[in-house]
């Protein structure tokens, strides 16, 4: 989720200060799976009267992002007479690649959901996508969202729900039955997990089949690691910091490892999935899960009575007064600059951001934080876990994701972390495998002193 331009400290303070004022389980395919990337519709131009015009939309089916656009599809055909054809893309690296390679070949549905930020910007997409600066409706989103979807000044997509946070999910019920209280600090959260391992349950939910799912510890610590080194996003973008050699940052690998080592985890971890987590984190079998809180959605969507036992806290670091929330902007929907259907696409992501389409998306999918349309608030009857984060939000205790502030990313972090997590590799050594990992993508972007 990478982009050209730095998110700047005033720009993540507005959307901070905005929510201070005012205030994505796996959803199985339903619809079509089609892989042709226009779908053979006429343009929007081109179609017979009353016929709609079909447009291709790619998009993975974890979480809620795929049946809430469904709903806005389905009020979009009644409205505009424009009619989506769903694309199913496998999650994680396999996804990343089937993306590439659909560009690469010109076999790119209309439209694409995907990641804001770093990975974006490793799809070159002044290339592969439909600038949408001048477009009326850019003026509704917010520039801190806006900043995460653009590259040399044009802004090439739309957001998909609201912002969410990474942490520890845990449940509720079985932290009230052990006694435990939310940890503020490293040494609490291992002392927390020591007792749940003791009484029987999973202290910490692995679920590496998912392989992206490996990377939270890493990702998650970024608050930790940026309160800690202000200049670490600028000086990691010029080669200047590494991972390896900076303590903060190395944290996240150890931590990774640490949990590993304890025995936290479940046994069957490398063969659990997203899903089997989720499940097992409803249940309280399994008490904590290093997760995205777009997976609150997912479990209201499966377990809906199980859905208020869930709260979050942040990764902790080792000093308490370092507590707080890395946020993560929502992903993007982007229209495919070798489109035959242009307009009706540009028709079809300025419904899905407008309040009735919002309507729509929410009617499937919950706040998981803020939202980054203007005018949309978090609701009253937003989920628990959605509320416990609102207090940092308002304290300002939050800062972006390190793929928001930099434009370095390398696409073997989830492999690497999977070695790290299951005792192949060394904390240390991991980190400095990453850090061999970025250099080259880096060096495509060009990136001064790389």
């Amino acid at each position: 989720m990478k982009r050209s331009s730095m998110l700047t400290v005033i720009t993540y303070a507005a959307l901070v200060s905005m929510l201070a004022a005012g205030c994505s389980s796996t959803s199985q395919p339903t619809g079509g799976t089609g892989q042709a990337p226009n779908g053979g519709a006429a343009s929007s131009g081109g179609a017979k009267s009353g016929e709609p015009t079909t447009l291709t939309l790619l998009i993975g089916s974890t979480g809620t992002p795929y049946p809430a656009t469904q709903a806005v599809a389905a009020e979009a055909e009644k409205k505009l007479n424009i009619k989506i054809k769903f694309d199913i893309k496998p999650d994680g690296t396999e996804g990343d690649n089937l993306v590439k390679t659909r560009l690469a070949t010109g076999e790119m549905a209309d439209i694409l959901y995907y990641n804001s930020g770093s990975l974006l910007q490793a799809l070159n997409p002044e290339e592969n996508f439909v600038d949408l600066s001048k477009e009326p409706y850019m003026a509704n989103l917010l520039d801190s969202y806006k900043e995460t979807v653009t590259s040399n000044g044009k802004v090439f997509g739309v957001p998909g729900g609201s912002s969410n946070v990474g942490g520890i999910l845990y449940n509720k019920k079985v932290y009230a039955e052990l006694g435990l209280t939310v940890p503020k600090t490293w040494a609490e959260f291992i002392a927390n997990s020591d007792k749940i391992k003791a009484a029987g349950k999973t202290a910490v939910i692995g679920s590496y089949k998912t392989t992206w799912t490996s990377q939270l510890f890493v990702l998650a610590n970024q608050y930790n690691v940026q309160s800690q080194v202000p200049t670490f996003a600028k000086d990691y973008t010029e080669n200047k910091a590494k991972y390896a050699t900076t303590p903060a940052a190395l944290r996240g690998f150890e931590m990774t490892s640490e949990v590993f080592k304890k025995g936290y985890y479940n046994k069957d971890f490398l063969a659990t999935t997203y899903d089997t987590g989720l499940k097992m984190l409803a249940e309280g079998t399994g008490v904590q899960y290093p997760m995205l809180t777009s997976a609150i959605d997912a479990l209201a969507q499966n377990y809906p009575d199980k859905v208020k036992d869930i709260g979050v806290f942040p990764i902790p670091s080792d000093n308490a007064s370092l507590n707080g929330f890395t946020v993560w902007m929502p992903s993007s929907y982007y229209i495919n600059k070798k489109s035959k259907n242009i307009d009706a696409a540009k028709k079809f992501v300025e419904f899905l951001i407008s309040p009735e389409g919002q309507k729509a998306y929410m009617s499937k999918s919950k706040a998981n934080g803020p939202y980054v349309v203007k005018g949309i608030q978090v609701p009253d009857d937003a989920f628990q876990a959605v509320k416990d984060m609102q207090t940092y939000f308002d304290n300002g205790k939050t800062l972006p994701a390190l793929e928001f502030i930099s434009p370095v990313k390398g696409p073997n972090l989830e492999s690497i972390l999977i070695e790290v997590g299951t005792g192949q590799k060394s904390a240390a050594d991991g980190a400095a495998d990453y850090d061999k990992d970025v250099r080259k993508q880096a060096q495509q972007l060009n990136l001064p002193g790389w």
